[in-house]
């Protein structure tokens, strides 16, 4: 007993310290990339200039800026409801008597586990001119070109299709877990009620289901702020900065201009959109 006690001390003596190191480290890249956020700097040039709040007035004055805060908002909107959608629809599904229910299970959730860096050209591919989706159309005799990667109207609406297809399965294995945790003798109790499939997922698994919902909400929020690999594999954020984001736009900046004070006025920016809203998703549940 004494020695299991020995162990156990002598490890907590290790995590401690490791975990405040760590969370000293986060904190101090914050206020870092704060103070750099205030500077005048190609990441290369051994002197700084201090600017003061001239990256943040750059930035609010910024047409791609705001363009990439739309995209945002439009990209969070379309892919949480769509996909929120489907997982819950398969997850109610798979509850019924579906026959064999673990291949159904694995064969949505696989493209969760798929890393995008190898699926992207696949889908550039796809959606190309000389692409397999144009060579569908055109065997099946239907009239339309595939070019809707090079198009500005169409291009963030591509990439919403491959992030749902992607991340519908987390939202899939979420709801079927939450969905296990409801009372089965108050659905039957509804059903014998004489309430219909339809009516029971809306008036009772729903909103049994909200806790859920609300962290995907937040889970999303966040996702949608720091996207960046699928449109910067894809689409590199273009055309015209059609599908730009807050991550795309900060390594635009930082990485390719040299221009890393503005680039960390951007990353400041998003880390307070981010912290925000995780506090009103936050909120949102603790107001259920």
């Amino acid at each position: 007993m004494k020695k299991r006690l020995s162990i156990r001390n002598n490890g907590m003596i290790w995590i401690l310290p490791a975990f405040f190191f760590l969370i000293i480290m986060i904190y101090y890249s914050i206020f870092f990339t704060f103070n750099l956020s205030t500077m005048d700097w190609d990441g290369l040039s051994p002197t700084m200039e201090r600017v003061g709040f001239a990256n943040y007035t750059k930035m609010f004055k910024d047409l791609v800026f705001w363009k990439a805060i739309k995209n945002t908002i439009v990209y969070f909107a379309i892919t949480f409801v769509v996909q929120n959608f489907l997982g819950f629809v398969f997850a109610a599904i798979l509850h019924s008597d579906v026959k064999l229910p673990t291949v159904h299970k694995c064969l949505i959730f696989i493209p969760t586990i798929l890393a995008p860096a190898t699926m992207a050209p696949v889908f550039r591919l796809m959606f190309s001119p000389q692409g397999m989706l144009q060579k569908f159309f055109d065997f099946a005799h239907i009239p339309i070109t595939v070019d809707w990667l090079s198009k500005p109207q169409t291009a963030l609406y591509v990439l919403m299709v491959i992030v749902v297809w992607e991340f519908t399965g987390m939202s899939f294995i979420l709801y079927y877990a939450a969905m296990s945790q409801i009372d089965k003798e108050m659905l039957e109790a509804a059903q014998i009620d004489g309430a219909g499939n339809i009516r029971t997922l809306w008036t009772m698994v729903f909103p049994g289901c909200k806790g859920t919902t609300v962290s995907l909400a937040m889970l999303g929020v966040i996702g949608a702020l720091k996207t960046f690999d699928i449109p910067y594999l894809i689409t590199t954020g273009g055309p015209d900065h059609a599908t730009e984001f807050l991550g795309t736009y900060i390594y635009r900046q930082g990485i390719r201009q040299s221009h890393l004070g503005y680039a960390a006025a951007l990353s400041v920016m998003l880390l307070v959109m981010a912290v925000v809203g995780a506090f009103l998703t936050n909120k949102a549940n603790k107001g259920e």
